[in-house]
């Protein structure tokens, strides 16, 4: 894999909007558990990075894929992982879908404004009952006349309390399993939509996560993104590239907290010298350092499978499983270095072990990354 200077150019502006616009508020956003997306996204989109790959026609910066690895891993500097996350929500979940295949008046109304950052979007798939088993879903869009009537709720969704439009995945046919499901764009503000809570989470504070209800929410059929009846087809292809997002953000979170635990036992100092002076300690950060270069190592293959066009499905299931379970050992290893200190609420080790425990669930869990690939490698039937 082979970076330009154009590419190292880019890895600069990142990490400076990151220093600049979103390191200095984290802490005062985890502590509000939200963060003012209305006003963080139109400063992002100025500097074009929230429609890297996506068509200069709509405001898109034409831009290789590589650009949208180094997005993820400097964005996850920032020291917590909820403004990331909510980032990959706007650019690399709610979007890819409507670029790939949603109609040129869709994406002049739609995502135009999410890629200048005028507009906030999400991502509506998960319900209370389908959760890894998306062809189970029951929300409904039942057709009437030019309108989907759309009744049902949504769990567990990212800028839920903030967002002005939803790529919705409902169900539009009596069809059973993953038949009869299609995406559908719904603007929060039509009559019936409605955020029945906010979520109180573990970690990722700073990201607002809400229950959505739908009662009655009248769309046109025109906001139906690409082909009806093919949403849960569609929806497979943006989950692989959700996955590759977070696998190239998980460097970046482990980096950080490895190099940062580096300097701090440099600098503490125990029976005379400093606790990096401990080699059981240095040999455990390079072995992790190590594994570190394994997954961006894999990331990089991935990532050029995906700009010659092929199926990285596989690629980004494994990368998905190994990330989450990385960014979990790191996690626990640099609030171990830290002692007594990493356990405090006010050292940033606490908030990145919570923060790290939701990679291994989000965008697919453990367990259903390791079926998708027990199915592929002839394992299960």
């Amino acid at each position: 894999m082979r970076f330009t200077d154009e590419h190292t150019a880019f890895r600069e502006l990142v990490r400076d909007v990151v220093e600049r616009e979103i390191a200095p508020h984290v802490d005062a956003w985890e502590q509000a558990g939200t963060f003012p997306a209305h006003e963080l996204f139109p400063k992002l989109g100025e500097v074009g990075l929230l429609g890297l790959e996506y068509d200069p026609e709509y405001g898109g910066q034409g831009a290789d894929h590589l650009f949208s690895v180094i997005l993820c891993e400097e964005l996850h500097r920032a020291g917590a992982a909820g403004i990331p996350m909510a980032i990959g929500v706007q650019t690399m979940m709610a979007t890819p879908s409507l670029h790939e295949f949603g109609s040129d008046e869709l994406k002049r109304r739609y995502l135009e404004p999410a890629i200048r950052g005028t507009a906030v979007c999400s991502i509506a798939v998960t319900e209370a009952g389908a959760g890894s088993d998306v062809a189970s879903l029951r929300t409904r869009a039942v057709r009437d006349g030019d309108d989907w009537v759309i009744n049902g709720s949504k769990l567990y969704i990212t800028n839920g309390t903030q967002a002005d439009w939803l790529c919705l995945l409902a169900r539009t046919s009596d069809e059973g399993g993953h038949r009869g499901l299609s995406q559908i764009v719904v603007e929060t503000t039509t009559p019936g939509v409605s955020v029945s809570r906010k979520l109180d989470k573990l970690g990722n504070r700073s990201s607002d996560t809400a229950e959505l209800n739908f009662s009655d929410v009248r769309v046109p059929v025109s906001n139906t993104i690409g082909t009806i009846g093919r949403g849960f087809q569609q929806q497979m292809a943006q989950f692989v590239v959700e996955r590759m997002f977070a696998a190239y953000g998980a460097v970046g979170s482990c980096r950080h907290a490895l190099e940062r635990t580096r300097d701090y036992l440099r600098q503490r100092e125990a029976f005379g010298r400093p606790l990096l002076a401990n080699q059981y300690l240095a040999f455990r950060l390079a072995e992790l350092s190590a594994q570190v270069d394994l997954l961006q190592s894999h990331n990089y293959a991935c990532a050029e499978a995906y700009l010659n066009g092929e199926d990285t499905t596989r690629q980004a299931t494994v990368a998905k499983l190994t990330a989450g379970r990385l960014l979990r050992e790191v996690a626990d290893t640099c609030l171990q270095f830290h002692g007594g200190m990493g356990y405090m609420e006010e050292n940033w080790t606490s908030r990145f072990f919570r923060d790290s425990r939701l990679a291994s669930i989000g965008g697919g869990a453990d367990e259903v990354m390791l079926q998708v690939l027990a199915r592929m490698d002839g394992f299960m039937p």
